[in-house]
């Protein structure tokens, strides 16, 4: 296949975004006919892409000489792209029914349809530089669906979002411009690609600017103390909510530290050095707090979101292992993650949706009222407790076998933090199904009579998610041997 063709899923949902800012679709019916044919076009493309990916890199332009922009497709790339490319129509057709009596409707699945092109380019991207480019063009396209509500509260969340992203592009700018510097040319090469003997005498520079970076991308991943855009973003539309905390601005920020540990720096450069010690303990503080607040919060999709903050340094607390069995880790709990997240946010929509109920504690009896809805949102709840038979039980395993691994008093300290936040986790994620389906005293039936499941444009997503996060449970040998492909760059 020709490398040029890496360019099409790339572009498509961009132009059809822009032509619908141009030509607004006043016709609900018509405008989400034409946008599900253009985003299931494109997972198309995209899939073929991936089982077809061109050997040769597609180079665009450069910006300096050492600054070229390419487009390639590896190992990394393909799980990235093809989780983005599986959950994007699924996102898309719950949106329509969500966003059904919304305003500004064309505005809003515009952007929503431009994020998903920009979102593989991150994912295709054959340098850190073009990564960077989309990256932050990432930043931008969300914006307008942070604000879409235009209420004070989501003009807050979003200066606040776009104050931290730029906070983020400063110190991932840093990091970008030094390797850009000392590197043996700019491709992405599993293992790292630093020029070490220009470097030699320096490691005290190279460890202060891989750390740098790491928070710069880190916002997007919302690792601590940077993580308070992801709560506040919660005001947006739960489309929104759930593409920001499961697919692609949050799983944008955990690719791109694996790209630069793993691709760039180098995991030999990295471990055992103050620098593993400084990412590896930002990892294990923001679980902790995380799963802490997740507790404390009353408010349904809030507390998913402090769930988010935590499961992302699940993440991060495997890759930072810097061996293969880490990034194995990682990369597993990335691509679990997305599917009972987004699974998770759905169901809160949901409800919000269907009773206009925003809070735990407004939820007894829902259960009997929305069974499918509940019923997706216990599955998801389980996954993300690591209980058996489920898929987050595998992800999490595979952390714990990375940290055993690694043989070390702060990967200890890593273990103890996980079976910590997995208690709070079943604290704050089972309560609300016990809630919905076992009220407390003084509950009456009447309390939720005339509330209903959704139509099946919200149910088919949410079935699925259930399926799958079920069906990965009882196995995954599968997923786990294309991911291990991955990290041992068979891939």
């Amino acid at each position: 296949m020709k490398s040029w063709f890496i360019l099409v899923p790339i572009l498509l949902p961009i132009l059809a975004g822009i032509l619908l800012l141009a030509f607004p679709i006043e016709d609900q019916k018509k405008r989400n006919i034409c946008i599900e044919i253009v985003v299931l076009l494109n997972t198309v493309l995209t899939f073929w892409l991936l089982l077809h990916r061109p050997e040769q890199r597609l180079y665009l332009f450069s910006i300096t000489n050492n600054m070229p922009l390419t487009l390639h497709i590896d190992g990394l790339s393909m799980l990235f792209g093809g989780l983005v490319a599986f959950l994007w129509p699924l996102a898309s057709l719950y949106a329509f029914e969500y966003m059904r009596h919304e305003e500004r409707v064309n505005t809003f699945m515009a952007f929503y349809t431009i994020t998903y092109g920009v979102t593989l380019g991150v994912a295709f991207s054959g340098n850190i530089v073009t990564m960077y480019l989309f990256y932050e063009m990432l930043t931008l396209v969300t914006l307008p669906l942070v604000i879409h509500t235009m209420t004070k509260e989501a003009w807050k969340a979003a200066r606040k979002y776009l104050y931290y992203m730029i906070g983020g592009t400063a110190f991932a700018f840093i990091g970008i411009v030094f390797y850009s510097l000392y590197c043996n040319g700019n491709e992405f090469i599993l293992g790292g690609n630093l020029n070490l003997s220009d470097l030699d005498g320096n490691m005290t520079i190279v460890l202060i600017v891989y750390v740098l970076a790491f928070y710069g991308f880190g916002v997007k991943a919302a690792v601590f103390p940077f993580h308070g855009w992801l709560p506040s973003a919660s005001v947006a539309p739960t489309p929104v909510t759930a593409l920001l905390h499961a697919v692609a601005v949050v799983k944008a920020g955990v690719f791109a530290i694996m790209r630069l540990t793993y691709y760039c720096f180098g995991p030999t450069v990295l471990k055992g050095t103050w620098a593993q010690t400084v990412v590896v303990t930002v990892a294990i503080v923001t679980i902790i707090y995380g799963s802490t607040m997740g507790v404390r919060e009353t408010h349904f999709k809030r507390r998913l979101a402090y769930s988010t903050i935590s499961n992302l340094s699940y993440i991060l607390l495997g890759v930072t292992m810097m061996s293969t069995l880490g990034l194995v880790a990682g990369l597993c709990h990335m691509f679990v993650h997305a599917i009972m997240k987004i699974s998770g946010f759905f169901c809160a929509g949901a409800v919000m949706h269907q009773t206009d109920k925003n809070y735990i504690y407004e939820l007894d009896g829902l259960g009997y009222a929305m069974p499918l809805t509940f019923t997706a949102l216990l599955i998801s709840g389980l996954s993300l407790t690591g209980v058996p038979l489920f898929a987050g039980f595998v992800s999490k395993w595979s952390i714990v076998e990375a940290l055993f691994h690694h043989e070390s008093m702060i990967a200890y300290i890593g273990l103890a933090a996980l079976l910590y936040s997995a208690l709070m986790t079943g604290i704050y994620m089972l309560p609300i199904a016990v809630r919905a389906w076992f009220p407390r005293n003084g509950y009456h039936k009447d309390q939720v009579k005339g509330f209903t499941d959704p139509n099946w444009m919200m149910k088919v997503p949410l079935f699925i998610f259930s399926v799958i996060t079920v069906g990965i449970g009882l196995y995954a040998q599968p997923l786990y041997h294309f991911i291990e492909n991955i990290a041992t760059g068979v891939l």
